[in-house]
């Protein structure tokens, strides 16, 4: 990028955007672009950039190539921690590899059988959520309904990836998280995002029975310069899994499942019909 259309950083916005600022600022001052920093690491420079806007976090090994040939003292590894706490406030640290790499995702697919899955989540839906826990702090949950709300931004960014995927069982529409109003809410959020083109919603009916994934709820993460990955959590854990076999696997199945689906218009209907019976007070059976 040339320097006259260069981008500052704000380094206000955040940790990670504020170390970001500062690794910038040592490298140019040191006369370096990102490929010669980089050189003699296992990193590109993309990798490095990505950093220096705040958009991933720092590793320890590269901290410390950083410091070594920019001559900070041992500065960027110090600093490393904190910014990777900062990144992860409000999140499990299970959930740190993908909190990080679904932003670099061109694909997202997600199987939720139980709730809506957190990107799609109106704050209320989240704090409902949370609350019923009853173990959690208001700070706590002040502090994970702030994450939450922080990832489901990926949907506002002016960029068309990642596409992402979304199946639901029927079950979630109707269950009464919240009140009716709210939930109205909650439902045409996701018709909003819908119309917008930033999701592909489809639902799975109760009449189909048995059908593929009941006992999981998964996340598929597809790249153009990496292998896939594969989410899968219950209440408190989470695993990641790069396996190529067990992703395919996984993959199969969650293309068994979207042919047992719903489409995505006839999707959109019945989630209209659910918002009239939210509106009209009517508790299906």
């Amino acid at each position: 990028m040339a320097r006259g259309q260069r981008k500052d950083i704000d380094g206000s916005e955040s940790v990670p955007c504020f170390y970001g600022k500062e690794l910038r600022f040592q490298r140019e001052r040191s006369g370096l672009t990102l490929e010669q920093l980089v050189e003699g690491s296992f990193y590109g420079a993309t990798y490095l950039s990505e950093i220096e806007r705040g958009q991933r976090r720092m590793p320890v090994d590269l901290a410390r190539h950083v410091d070594r040939v920019l001559k900070t003292d041992g500065y960027f590894e110090r600093c490393c921690e904190d910014v990777r706490r900062a990144r992860l406030r409000g999140h499990a640290e299970y959930f740190e590899r993908v909190l990080e790499e679904e932003k670099r995702a061109e694909t997202i697919d997600e199987w939720s059988p139980t709730v809506i899955p957190g990107l799609l989540q109106t704050e209320p839906y989240m704090r409902a959520l949370f609350q019923a826990e009853r173990t959690q702090s208001q700070e706590e949950i002040d502090a994970k309904v702030s994450g939450r709300l922080a990832r489901a931004a990926l949907f506002d960014a002016p960029r068309t990836v990642p596409e992402y995927w979304v199946v639901l069982h029927e079950t979630v529409l109707r269950s009464r998280v919240l009140p009716p109003r709210q939930m109205v809410e909650q439902l045409e959020h996701i018709v909003a995002l819908a119309a917008r083109r930033r999701i592909i919603p489809q639902v799975v009916p109760w009449s189909v029975g048995a059908h593929p994934l009941m006992l999981s709820n998964i996340m598929l993460l597809t790249f153009g310069d990496a292998p896939p990955l594969l989410y899968t959590e219950s209440q408190h854990h989470g695993i990641t899994v790069d396996d190529p076999v067990l992703v395919k696997q996984y993959q199969k199945s969650y293309d068994l499942l979207r042919a047992v689906a719903l489409s995505p218009e006839a999707t959109l209907s019945l989630i209209e019909q659910v918002v009239k019976d939210y509106r009209n007070g009517k508790q299906a059976d």
